[in-house]
Formats: C-alpha cells, sequence, structure tokens
C-alpha cells in the first residue's frame, strides 16, 4: 500500500497556490484591469506575461509597478496611457503587481 500522506500534501500545497493565482485573476478583474490587459495577450496595454518578462530580475519592479497601479503611467509602453485606478488600495496594487510579475 503506498503512502497516502506525501499525495495529500501534495493535493493541499497545489490547490493553495492555485487559489491564491485565482484569487489575484479574481481582483484583477473586479478592479477593472483585464478591460486592457490579458494574461498572455496584448490588448489596450501589454499583457501580463510581457510585463513580467521585461521586469524579471528588477528588484524594485513590484514597487513601481503597484504605484503605476494605482497613479497610472504613460510611455513605457507605446503612446498609450494608463490611466490611474484611484478605486485601488494600496495593499491591492501590491497583491497586483505581484501577481502580474508571477506570470511566465
Amino acid at each position: 500500500m503506498k503512502p497516502i500522506l506525501p499525495a495529500l500534501f501534495i493535493t493541499a500545497t497545489l490547490a493553495t497556490f492555485s487559489t491564491g493565482a485565482q484569487a489575484d485573476m479574481a481582483l484583477a478583474q473586479s478592479k477593472n484591469c483585464m478591460a486592457c490587459h490579458q494574461v498572455a495577450v496584448k490588448v489596450v496595454g501589454p499583457s501580463y506575461k510581457d510585463v513580467a518578462k521585461k521586469y524579471a530580475g528588477d528588484k524594485n519592479a513590484a514597487a513601481m509597478l503597484a504605484t503605476k497601479i494605482m497613479k497610472g503611467g504613460s510611455g513605457v509602453w507605446g503612446p498609450v496611457p494608463m490611466p490611474a485606478n484611484p478605486q485601488v488600495s494600496e495593499a491591492e496594487a501590491k497583491k497586483l503587481a505581484a501577481w502580474v510579475l508571477s506570470q511566465k
């Protein structure tokens, strides 16, 4: 008989990470981020995978993106500006930035 405990641990761990990713996607959807961005495809703004690739290895990226999420910005990805998002709290912006940077 095979040990069940390791299999249950792995399943629970994967479910935890999956739930976190789904929760952050839900946060992005609830804050209307997905109107201009998608995970893998450029829409109005860059895809989240492109953002993660551009800032990979940048230790200041999460803080910079959180600020940009709240205050908006322009010029980095072309002529279309990203509007400010006053409905996003600082904690939510940090969570969203971390999630965007985790996209591979």
